[in-house]
């Protein structure tokens, strides 16, 4: 995450009912033992085995009387699936897992991207993916943020963007080093070298502009700002001049920390980035 508050003023860093039963339970069926024992020992008397084995067939009505009314009230409920076999009935797995086959625009860089401190589903690579949807472009944006990422981080990221083979990739890094203080040329070198794979496996580069807080002093500030712009002569690449165009120094579209955008401050951020992106968008993904 970025780590300082923005321009102009510096704080923080950062069945079956069983209605009518046929057969008696074991429960009605003891007091009429109970009556034949006695009868039978007025007419003649009963061998210690039977009596034994009534005595048993007793205890054992008392212990099952139990498992007969659960094992009724299971059989009077319905089955009633698991949440998964539900869904496993009724939507065939390969579309569950069906892969999405459109180009990948990568967000690459540090909690601008990621979405700091905000709800899942409101970062500006999401919003950027409905203005993509609405317009008829068939792409797949994905958030390779990482709050509190420097350049150097990125570099060490870049394998795993690479991984997913994108069409186009947003590079959006440099304000961590900025805000810390590192030497520009360290932070150009790192973004040179991000660019050059890039280029070198012919992926679309689009590059993100930023700036500082107005007490980092205006030389510093001023070499930031231009690294962005000798990056992108040098390679020949689309630039934003700043990402945070319109967002930066409003307080009701930032957070309190004065960087990072609201939700509100995001879509402003998702609408410029999407007027930069579009031009590199061939015309043949377009449905409309």
């Amino acid at each position: 995450m970025i780590m300082a508050v923005w321009p102009f003023k510096t704080t923080a860093v950062e069945g079956h009912a069983d209605s009518s039963r046929v057969h008696p339970t074991a429960n009605e069926m003891r007091p009429k033992a109970a009556l034949f024992l006695a009868r039978s020992m007025t007419v003649r008397p009963i061998s210690p085995l039977l009596i034994a084995v009534a005595m048993a067939a007793g205890l054992a009505g008392c212990g099952n009387s139990r498992n007969d009314e659960d094992a009724r009230a299971q059989v009077s409920q319905p089955r009633i699936p698991a949440p998964q076999q539900l869904v496993s009935n009724s939507v065939p797995e390969a579309t569950l897992h069906k892969p999405d086959t459109r180009p990948v625009i990568a967000a690459f860089g540090d909690s601008l991207s990621a979405g700091f401190g905000l709800e899942s589903g409101q970062s500006y690579p999401d919003d950027l993916q409905s203005l993509l949807d609405a317009a008829g472009y068939r792409y797949h944006v994905m958030n390779f943020g990482v709050s509190g990422d420097t350049t150097t981080d990125g570099v060490e990221r870049l394998p795993s963007v690479l991984a997913v083979h994108p069409a186009i990739v947003i590079l959006e890094f440099g304000g961590n080093d900025g805000l810390r203080g590192q030497p520009v040329q360290s932070a150009q070198k790192n973004l040179a070298a991000m660019i050059e794979a890039l280029k070198k496996s012919e992926i679309r580069i689009l590059l993100a502009g930023m700036t500082l807080p107005r007490n980092y002093g205006p030389e510093y500030i001023q070499s930031f700002e231009q690294m962005y712009v000798n990056l992108s002569k040098e390679y020949k690449l689309a630039r934003i001049p700043f990402l945070l165009e319109g967002v930066g120094g409003h307080p009701d579209l930032t957070q309190p920390d004065g960087i990072h955008p609201t939700a509100e401050g995001t879509r402003i951020v998702a609408n410029t980035v999407f007027t930069y992106v579009k031009p590199l968008l061939p015309s043949t993904e377009h449905t409309r």
